[in-house]
């Protein structure tokens, strides 16, 4: 006997109530689960894990070519910074999202100026990523409880 999804959703319901909590879920529960599965992966080791193992880290010389990325599971989305120094000597961060976008450029400044701007977005990126992240993890708990309590907070 076929009785199709719709069907057994009415046998469900009709034997037990609470099944019809069960399958009519809020398909925004299954975004927020998605989205928390993909924040859920392991991210890589910051950048500056790497130089605060070495217990003496090299003068830079040149501020040219620095670049950090910030974090998130999608590049198209992730942003970008990268100093660059013109035949001036003047400094330029170029600032990105994804890696086809037309840069935002800020500057002249210094070479110090635009490695410190460089790591200032690049922390000021993580906290909020991690603040997003942990919102979203806590969306998603709540979800889970009111799915296990029946609907009840």
């Amino acid at each position: 006997m076929d009785i199709g999804a719709a069907g057994l959703g009415v046998l469900l319901t009709a034997q037990d109530p609470e099944a019809e909590v069960l399958i009519q879920s809020d398909p925004t529960d299954n975004a927020l689960a998605a989205i928390a599965s993909i924040l859920d992966q392991p991210e890589p080791e910051p950048e500056t894990a790497a130089v605060e193992a070495k217990p003496i880290a090299p003068e830079r010389t040149d501020a040219d070519g620095y670049t950090k990325a910030g974090p998130g599971p999608m590049a198209a989305i992730r942003f970008k910074w990268t100093v660059r120094r013109e035949d001036t000597g003047e400094y330029y961060v170029d600032e990105m999202i994804g890696e086809n976008s037309q840069p935002v450029v800020s500057g002249p400044m210094s070479g110090d100026a635009a490695v410190r701007l460089v790591d200032d977005r690049a922390d000021e990126a993580r906290r909020r990523f991690e603040q997003l992240k942990s919102e979203m993890a806590g969306r998603a708990a709540a979800a889970n409880l009111v799915r296990k309590d029946g609907g009840e907070m």
